[in-house]
């Protein structure tokens, strides 16, 4: 609606304020929305919808993904050693090959 009234009156001062009366919305909340539709738009620089909705998703995973090694390194601290690491003195023992000419 802004800029249909914009495009008809040929100016933009009190377009933003004509059309937040109308339809009983803050002016501020209306400018707000006409500026992020011109970024949607290509119309003016700035970060658009969908880039935010993306950064906040990748923001999310990320604060996941710490969360997660960080419940793996006090997992791996709090057991000690690796389940694959060699252990000396584990309680398994090997036989010994008989060496010399012996029996």
């Amino acid at each position: 609606m802004v800029r249909s009234l914009r495009a008809e009156l040929g100016h933009d001062q009190g377009t933003v304020h004509r059309v937040a009366t109308q339809l009983g919305y803050g002016v501020e909340s209306v400018r707000l929305w006409v500026s992020q539709a011109d970024i949607d738009d290509g119309k003016a620089l700035g970060t658009t919808t969908a880039d935010a909705r993306r950064i906040a998703d990748l923001e999310q995973e990320n604060r996941e993904l710490r969360r997660a090694n960080e419940i793996l390194k006090w997992a791996a601290t709090f057991s000690g050693r690796s389940s694959t690491a060699s252990r000396a003195g584990s309680g398994v023992h090997r036989r010994q090959p008989r060496r010399g000419g012996g029996r």
